[in-house]
Parts: structure tokens; sequence; C-alpha cells
């Protein structure tokens, strides 16, 4: 087998960035992820064995139902290698040899949560969180205040919108978020981040909607940590609908945008806000390092294989040398001729041809780590050069 080792001309490595887009539509509790259905399957309502409007981080265990899942184990030994969901005492408590066990069917979703006049202290420790970050980013726009002539949102109403980073990347992309509150199947108002400064301003919706507030800045969006924060408290449409699952009924407004959304509000009985429905659009931002290298098969170089296909059929066995005191003769190889004729019973001239099917890379000890295949066989004369270009997402 031959080797050949990389040069520093034939490793680049490089940065990919991209925006996948993604779309959440939510009503009556139920979440639509980039306007697919949820899948059933002959065993699972839904295949992924996760919640509706919900993503799985892994995809494994396609319609498995409990007890025949595949799922990451270890034994426990003198590494103190674990999971992060076991908890401590568990581990201490188990002997050496314990398998310690996960699981695959990891997910993650939107999430709401509402905040009203009265929720305080310990109830509103989500949103407190973001304090700091938010008086931060107070160089961009006044309007992340967390306290201030807008408003305040330790006492406020407000509506704090989660999105988990697998459903974003490395951020939310400035300039592509929008938020469509709908009524009885019809948009009554739209937010953008329009000046791509993180306020989200209602840029459109219905005469009503509009004379109450065209223009105004109805919230914040933090990019990196993929928060929305709304706390426009003015009225979108007059139909009255019963946001809180308290049975007292709410004009339409910014802080109620959601209502369904993983918090609960969507199971109560006897809602009447089926009537309202909730879409969110943005980009993510994604930062892929990519290996790219380059091994070639130059002219004169690669042009014999190990392969028996490669040697002519039926000829004295070629590996039993002729031997002898004075003497050591290796017996004559005859390579197989693949070259064809336009003419029938007529030897062509005989030339080494080889077909390459894939390219090995090897660490420094010459352990195979990767392969890398083409999709049809490559024919190689003696006279070829050609370059292979592989590339490797890290």
């Amino acid at each position: 087998m031959s080797f050949y080792k990389f040069t520093e001309d034939d490793l680049f490595t490089n940065t990919i960035e991209a925006y996948p887009e993604y779309t959440f539509y939510a009503q009556s509790g139920t979440i639509y992820v980039n306007n697919v259905p949820n899948l059933s399957g002959a065993l699972l309502d839904n295949i992924y064995g996760i919640p509706d409007g919900f993503v799985s981080l892994y995809q494994y265990n396609i319609d498995r139902p409990e007890g025949q899942r595949i799922y990451p184990f270890l034994y426990k030994d003198g590494f103190k290698n674990t999971f992060k969901s076991y908890n401590t005492s568990s581990y201490k408590a188990a002997t050496f040899g314990t398998i310690i066990s996960s699981s695959y069917n990891l997910s993650a979703s939107v999430t709401r949560y509402y905040y009203n006049t009265t929720t305080t202290g310990s109830a509103r420790r989500k949103l407190f969180t973001l304090k700091n970050t938010l008086n931060h980013y107070t160089y961009i726009s006044p309007r992340y205040a967390y306290s201030a002539s807008f408003g305040n949102k330790n006492s406020d109403e407000a509506n704090l919108i989660s999105i988990p980073s697998i459903l974003y990347g490395s951020s939310i992309k400035k300039g592509s978020v929008s938020l469509k509150f709908y009524v009885s199947g019809a948009l009554v108002a739209e937010l953008q981040d329009k000046n791509f400064n993180g306020d989200l301003i209602q840029v459109s919706g219905t005469t009503y909607a509009q004379s109450q507030g065209e223009g105004k800045t109805a919230g914040s969006v933090l990019y990196d940590q993929g928060f929305i924060i709304l706390t426009g408290s003015w009225d979108l449409n007059g139909t009255l609908i019963d946001y809180l699952g308290s049975g007292v009924l709410k004009k339409s407004q910014w802080i109620y945008f959601g209502a369904g959304m993983n918090d609960g509000t969507g199971s109560i009985a006897g809602l009447t806000f089926p009537s309202a429905s909730f879409k969110i659009d943005y980009k993510g931002v994604t930062h892929t390092e990519t290996l790219s290298m380059f091994a070639h098969a130059r002219a004169g170089e690669l042009n014999y294989s190990n392969n028996p296909t490669f040697l002519k059929y039926n000829q004295p066995n070629y590996k039993n040398a002729s031997t002898g005191s004075a003497v050591y003769g290796e017996r004559t190889v005859v390579l197989n001729n693949n070259v064809d004729s336009p003419f029938t019973d007529v030897e062509p001239a005989f030339e080494k041809i080889t077909y390459i099917s894939k390219v090995g890379i090897y660490d420094e000890n010459k352990n195979l780590i990767g392969v890398a295949k083409v999709a049809t066989p490559i024919r190689k004369t003696v006279k070829n050069n050609y370059t292979f270009k592989l590339k490797l997402d890290i």
C-alpha cells in the first residue's frame, strides 16, 4: 500500500457561516416547527418519541417504544466518568462495575413565560437573571434597560419567550426576527427588528391595531442568548379571549403573544383562545469549522494494485519463488490487460490501468481514521494526474 503525506499546501481550514431559517407556528397549545406536521409511525404517535412541537437532538430511536430504545451507557470505574443527568448521590452509592445509563431522546422547543403585575420575587427569577445582560445592551438600544422610563421589567406585565440554542446555533441573525399575531386566522399585527438593534417594532397590522401601536416598540430580542421579551400592552384587536386561562377575557396584546407555547395555558379546559394563533420567523447563525484535504494521484504513481484481479487469470502461483543454495528468483507475473480494443481477437498494447474507488486517511501511527469513497471508480492510467478534494466538518 502506498502512503502519501499531506503537505502544508494540501490542508486548509475554513469557517462556513450559514443562516438557517426557522418558523414556529402555535395554536391552542400545539407548536409546528418549520411548517412540518408531527409524523406518526406504526408504534408511536410521534416517530421520534418526543412531544409534539419539539426538535430531536439526535433523531435516534425512530418509531421505537419504551423498552426497545438504544441508549448510551458506561461502567462505573476509577476514572469517575458519568452523565450529567446522573446525580452525585446515586453515583457514590453505586458499586464499581455498575452500569450508568442516559437517554438519546433529548429534545427542545420554544418555551413561554408570562409574568403579571403580581408576579414578583423568585416567581420572576428567569427574567431577573437576564437583568445584567439586558442592562449591558443599553448602549445598543435604551429599550433593553431592565428598569427605565420605558418600563420596569421587575414589576410590569412581561412575556418571555425562550428559544434553545439547538434552534438557532451561535446566535439569532439581526434583522431577521418577525412575530405575527393572528385572530380567527387573520393577521392583526406584526413585529420586526427592522433597525437591527433588538427593538421589536410594530410594522404592520389591521387599521385598528395600527391606530393603537404603529411604530411602537413592543419588546426586545437578545440575539446571542435566544430570548424575546415582550412588554407591549396596547390593544391589537377587539375580540375578547381568555389568554390566561383564568376565565377573564382579554383583548389581544403583545404580552399575550404565544399563549400555549409550552407554558401550560393551552391545556386548560374551556379556553376560547383557539381563535388566536402565533407565528415566529427568524434566521439562525451557525459557524462550522471545515477541513479541506487534497489527496494527489500523480502521473506514474498508483498504477499497481494488490487486488487479485489485477493479475492475469489462471497463471502459475507467483508467490512461490525459485530458491536454491546460490540463487533466489521470483517467478514472472503477468498483469491483466484492461485496455479495450475496437477489433475482435486483437490484443491491444498493454497499459497499466487501475481504478481508484476510495481514499484512506491515516494518523501518524498509520491507523486508519477515515475513508472517502467516490460515487464511481476513477480510471487511472500512467499518464493521468488526479487530485481528490476531501472535506470534513469539524
